[in-house]
């Protein structure tokens, strides 16, 4: 493919594109094919020669997309969102064709520049104190991880080092394999799998709290496993704490957990991968109160804020604890400015990185604050109005109020019925949602996840869980 039948393809591509997502109402949004559908549609090798790209086009269709799960359907109201947007997808195709390694500054000055400018205007969209910022002049500053489990690993090895080092220090007869044998770290029964994945990949005990009747950590639960694991020769080192968390977007009190981690030298890792995104609106800015006492705080703009995954945002009180815990320099990597500007191999576990900052830019700018706050605000009130339809049937309760832009609800009764509700709503593939478990009582999640959901694609999915529940229950009384 030269340049001239690229420009063709291209043009082909964005167009197969913009008619995909304009007409993503009209595909059902989960796929009927089973496991092994694909190989049987293409060679077992490698084709000899080169195809043609209309051929490669052509298989789109036949091969690929019967095996999508639509998330930007309006009818995808799984997980949490997948951010998509016009100016994040623009910013995509340059990056790829820029084509840069950004692990230094020298690699590729704009895409390391761009990021630390990038992480501040996003820090103060969101209102993170000047402590998180690198234009302040401070310690602190901002990098783009891949993922919220990737920015929890890399808060936990730098939390591991840090402390590892002051216990030699104090200790220096210790055996430092030993002392990281007694390591201890903490996060919630309602956090996400990632903090205890964390640990496997670590080698540390993570230690699942239980919450209280909201869901929330508290810090006589923290308090009370510190103690107790500090009795029994263990070190406590390092906890996350939860600002949104996944089975009922619930959120754990900075201002109470932080004096604690605080106190006994925990580093606080802040994990808000979903609703950190609200924090651009004012108004949901109280849930960050006491954040000046974390050590790292994360969440991605790749979910909800319109940025193409892969767009973690991760910003540290202190930079070098994770640079001093990731640096390996060999002399291939040096360059001559590497005590001016960062070099964002040293915040994180790959050495490569892609220009990913162009994301933010574009998007912020397109958008600008004023559209970002809207758009969360107009997916938070179609929450509401998902609230406030279901409701009206009285065979359905809500075990936690709305929160955001996420809705949990069951049928009344046993779990088995909720159970047999949600199967039945997933297999007949109009509406996609999945279950959790809050405190042992099974709930269904319905999740405004699709920038092109109105109201009514909610209504429509309203009628759907109800025209399903009259298979499992008698038709309601209408309040």
């Amino acid at each position: 493919m030269d340049s001239e039948q690229f420009r063709a393809a291209a043009h082909q591509m964005v167009d197969y594109v913009i008619d995909y997502l304009d007409n993503i109402r009209n595909r059902r949004v989960l796929p009927t094919v089973e496991p092994g559908y694909l190989r049987k549609l293409i060679p077992e090798e490698a084709p000899e020669q080169g195809e043609t790209w209309q051929s490669i086009f052509q298989d789109i269709e036949r091969v690929i997309m019967p095996g999508v799960t639509h998330w930007h359907s309006p009818n995808f109201h799984a997980y949490y969102p997948t951010g998509n947007s016009w100016p994040a997808m623009l910013a995509d195709i340059l990056s790829d064709a820029i084509g840069c390694v950004g692990f230094s500054w020298i690699a590729s000055p704009a895409c390391t520049e761009l990021e630390v400018v990038m992480m501040d205007w996003l820090g103060k969209l969101i209102g993170l104190p000047p402590v998180f910022l690198a234009s302040t002049g401070g310690k602190g500053g901002g990098v783009i991880q891949g993922t919220a489990s990737e920015a929890m690993l890399v808060g936990l090895l730098a939390a591991r080092s840090k402390t590892l080092k002051r216990l030699k220090a104090d200790n220096p007869e210790k055996d430092e394999q030993t002392l990281a044998s007694r390591l201890v770290a903490y996060s919630s029964e309602q956090s996400h799998s990632a903090a205890e994945r964390a640990g496997l990949l670590a080698g540390v005990h993570v230690r699942v709290l239980p919450t209280d009747d909201q869901l929330h950590l508290r810090a006589d639960a923290l308090q009370s496993a510190i103690k107790e694991d500090t009795a029994n020769g263990k070190i406590p080192f390092f906890v996350v704490a939860t600002l949104g968390t996944t089975p009922s977007c619930s959120f754990d009190d900075i201002e109470e957990l932080g004096p604690v981690c605080n106190d006994h030298l925990l580093w606080l890792h802040v994990d808000a991968a979903y609703a950190g995104s609200a924090f651009v609106c004012e108004e949901h800015r109280h849930y960050m109160k006491g954040i000046e006492r974390a050590d790292s705080f994360n969440f991605n703009p790749h979910k909800w804020l319109l940025v193409n995954f892969d767009c973690s945002a991760m910003w540290l009180k202190d930079a070098n604890d994770i640079v001093s815990a990731f640096n390996v320099d060999p002399i291939f990597l040096k360059h001559d400015h590497q005590s001016s500007a960062p070099d964002f191999r040293h915040w994180q576990i790959p050495l490569g990185r892609r220009f990913r900052s162009l994301k933010l830019w574009f998007v912020m700018r397109s958008y600008g604050a004023q559209g970002l706050r809207d758009y969360i605000r107009k997916q938070i009130r179609l929450a509401e109005q998902f609230h406030h339809m279901l409701a009206a049937d009285d065979r359905f309760e809500f075990p936690v109020a709305p929160s955001m832009g996420l809705v949990c609800f069951r049928l009344k009764g046993e779990n088995s019925l909720s159970e047999a509700l949600l199967k039945r709503i997933n297999e007949a593939g109009q509406v996609y949602m999945i279950p959790a478990k809050l405190h042992e009582t099974y709930i269904i999640r319905f999740a405004v996840c699709s920038r092109f959901t109105e109201l009514s694609d909610v209504q429509a999915s309203c009628e759907e869980i109800r025209r399903h529940a009259n298979e499992t229950l008698p038709a309601p009384n209408q309040n």
